[in-house]
């Protein structure tokens, strides 16, 4: 079931995973064990080919790495991907299948809940293996599904970032949501309660009406919502959301939100700099939800994952305010200062 794949540039460890009794098709990426096991969510997705797949995992472990880095966690960065199966399939067995392939590298990967799955899925993985989060959580311990833990970091992110980069709060600002799932929908509620207005797109239009209908938001399609008028654009989807494409049609000022890798590639951080437009880094302000994963993992309670997320719009404002002072992209910082952290853990584990 577990197959070695031959490794990218070190540390980067990548483990293929295939049953295909049980539908089983992916990777298991880990890219640092520097801070202590890797740690990522297992995203399930319709990926056109396994190396889709791979290049998918491998750029999300790296972001966890400096994800789980800046958010203090004693973790590495790792992530699992799997290949939706075609047509039905059994779900409890799949997840399963993974179950078994997680407890099979003996506690190097802790997985969770990413997109396309859900508590359900990590319920079905947790009866083959130890090494899982986002569990039903018991008695006020931390656990269950992060994603508002995610959506909490974003928003006060976002608070943090309109007061640095636009001096003010975000009452009667627009705001450009792309994507309305569990994490994009919470902070629109977040949003809508601190008095902005919304503009949604989602490829799931009966989710999109939905939340629109409810928070009278404006709908505008998939394609469009890069370059509608709007203070500040909010990726909560696939990453990939800035590309040189959509930044030249950004009217926003401020970019913030929730989707992992949303640049597109390395020189879009200077592109977006040189627009002026401030960037708030992905990987930073959408931490809490694998700050809720941690504090599930090492049995810490609800108020453990509060105090952490708490930590993360101050980082923010710390980066942005660096970032400004020497003149360099927040999300060269932002890298900068994790590379700093895991570098020191490789030190003193030397």
């Amino acid at each position: 079931m577990v197959a070695r794949l031959a490794r990218l540039h070190p540390p980067m460890e990548c483990v293929r995973l295939h049953d295909p009794k049980y539908g089983l098709d992916g990777v298991i990426a880990i890219h640092s064990a520097a801070l202590g096991p890797g740690a990522g969510g297992c995203r399930l997705w319709s990926y056109a080919d396994r190396d889709a797949a791979l290049a998918d995992a491998v750029r999300l472990a790296e972001g966890m790495s400096y994800k789980n880095a800046l958010a203090g966690l004693p973790l590495g960065g790792a992530k699992a991907v799997l290949r939706r199966p075609s047509g039905d399939f059994d779900r409890a067995a799949l997840f399963q299948a993974f179950g078994r392939a997680v407890e099979e590298l003996g506690g190097r990967y802790v997985t969770a809940e990413d997109v396309g799955t859900s508590v359900a899925d990590m319920q079905e993985v947790a009866t083959m293996t130890r090494h899982v989060a986002g569990l039903p959580s018991i008695e006020g311990r931390a656990g269950g599904d992060p994603s508002p833990w995610t959506a909490r970091g974003v928003f006060e992110s976002m608070q943090a970032a309109v007061a640095f980069a636009l001096g003010r709060d975000l009452s009667g600002l627009t705001v450009a949501v792309q994507g309305t799932g569990n994490v994009g929908a919470d902070l629109c509620r977040r949003l809508a309660d601190a008095g902005a207005q919304l503009i949604v797109a989602d490829p799931n239009p009966a989710r999109r009406d939905r939340l629109a209908h409810i928070l009278g938001a404006r709908v505008v399609h998939v394609d469009d919502i890069a370059g509608v008028e709007a203070d500040i654009f909010a990726p909560c989807a696939l990453g990939g959301a800035l590309d040189q494409d959509n930044v030249g049609r950004l009217k926003a000022k401020l970019v913030c939100g929730a989707a992992n890798n949303q640049l597109a590639s390395p020189e879009i951080a200077a592109l977006l700099v040189q627009r002026g437009i401030t960037y708030a880094p992905d990987y930073v302000v959408n931490a809490g939800g694998i700050i809720s994963v941690s504090a599930e993992y090492l049995g810490e309670n609800e108020s453990d994952v509060a105090a952490r997320v708490a930590e993360i719009a101050p980082r923010v404002t710390a980066i942005l305010e660096r970032a400004a002072c020497e003149k360099m992209s927040p999300a060269v910082v932002a890298d900068e200062m994790a590379e700093h952290v895991i570098a020191g853990a490789q030190r003193a584990a030397a």
